[in-house]
């Protein structure tokens, strides 16, 4: 089994630790509306504080394009990291050169500096050594607690912690030990909840999961391409056509024995447009006709799915189910939660992760409390899940 260098282990009295943390947060007019990401690595950032180091930590927001753009900026986060530690956060507008350094040189141990927006700079995507240099320069000790990017080859991921003594983050050890248990112990039935817009990103964790798995229950627009791949009608709604044959060929392979089985909506809620006052209809999934777009399962496939998830040992669950944005598309999500809840009261193991996942809950008050464990991850969750290797952990093994 493979073993990491853990934070618990590192020597941290007087040294400057720089923490790669997942702060890809929701800002909306210049405030952090959902800091559960944040949230997630407090454990993290308490200890090296409390082991009297200066803590720098470094992160990025969205995808800006062109260089610096202020709307990307990591400066809302200042606050909302004063309010949970409460400490001294300095902001530097840089996350390298002068700027960075005279933040740093400014603070003392017991402090926060936070850099700016790693991404205005395309050298950290391009895992520039140089780039690489300059951030190692800035501190003693590396701590990567950045799941959501592990799947990501980045200057910050693994180009850092080969230049200076690196440690993996409190969040980030109990993600590799929670959803490793899934690929090296499973517990039967294992279903997997998996939704979302993009077949390609799904098809790695489906193929994995028809055999290692024994249900997959699928959502969203990947269910619609999957119904239109059954030769049903899906009217207006998205789907991709490109991915018909791929969808064919899993539910060929899931009627085979000792496969997963794949499970599709029967029925729909269909509206022709989506908006709040939408009123959805409920329709077998082999009736939609004419304008009609599918924007959630139907109340029958969503009462199947939760009979599946309470008789399941080990639940996965990665994407709401219907457009959940609009609360009149939420039913079947809301369903597939509180069955959840009821398994792992029973004893189920459930993960649950993704972005959107975590985002549903927040906006429905939801607790994520009940579940076994709350994956940062999206894309990190799926690919980890589909047994991917990533390069930022091996640079942190033992």
């Amino acid at each position: 089994m493979t073993t990491y260098r853990t934070l618990d282990t590192a020597h941290l009295a007087g040294k400057r630790v720089l923490l790669r943390g997942g702060f890809d947060v929701s800002i909306e007019n210049g405030k952090v509306t959902d800091a559960t990401r944040i949230e997630a690595i407090l454990k993290t950032m308490k200890h090296i504080l409390d082991q009297g180091a200066l803590l720098i930590i470094m992160a990025h927001q969205g995808r800006p394009k062109d260089g610096p753009d202020p709307q990307f900026s990591q400066q809302p986060i200042v606050p909302v990291l004063e309010q949970l530690l409460h400490v001294k956060v300095h902001f530097a507008a840089d996350c390298v050169g002068p700027e960075a350094e005279a933040a740093i040189a400014k603070a003392k141990a017991g402090e926060v500096v936070l850099l700016e927006n790693l991404r205005f700079h395309p050298e950290e995507k391009k895992n520039d050594p140089a780039f690489a240099k300059k951030l190692a320069s800035l501190a003693d000790v590396y701590v990567n607690d950045a799941f959501t990017n592990c799947h990501r080859a980045h200057a910050s991921m693994v180009g850092v912690p080969k230049l200076i003594p690196a440690f993996m983050g409190f969040n980030l050890e109990q993600e590799v030990m929670h959803l490793g248990t899934v690929l090296n112990a499973p517990k039967h039935p294992l279903t997997l909840i998996i939704s979302g817009a993009k077949m390609e990103t799904k098809v790695p964790v489906i193929e994995k999961f028809l055999h290692l798995g024994d249900n997959v229950l699928l959502g969203g627009c990947i269910a619609n391409t999957f119904i239109a791949a059954a030769g049903f009608p899906v009217g207006k709604s998205k789907y991709e056509a490109e991915a018909t044959a791929q969808a064919q060929r899993f539910l060929t392979e899931s009627r085979e024995e000792g496969s997963a089985v794949i499970h599709i909506p029967t029925d729909v809620i269909v509206a022709t447009e989506l908006s709040e006052t939408a009123q959805g209809k409920n329709v077998q999934a082999d009736q939609i006709e004419g304008d009609l777009s599918i924007f959630d399962i139907g109340t029958e496939s969503a009462r199947h799915y939760a009979d599946i998830i309470e008789k399941s040992s080990m639940i996965i669950w990665n994407g709401p189910i219907g457009v959940y944005e609009y609360k009149n598309f939420t039913a079947a999500s809301k369903v597939i939660a509180h069955a959840i809840v009821r398994a792992t009261a029973k004893g189920a193991i459930s993960i649950i992760g993704g972005g959107d996942t975590v985002d549903f809950h927040t906006r429905y008050n939801l607790p994520l409390a009940p579940y076994t464990f709350v994956s940062m991850g999206g894309g990190a969750m799926l690919e980890f899940l589909a047994g991917e290797k990533f390069e930022a952990l091996t640079v942190l093994e033992q």
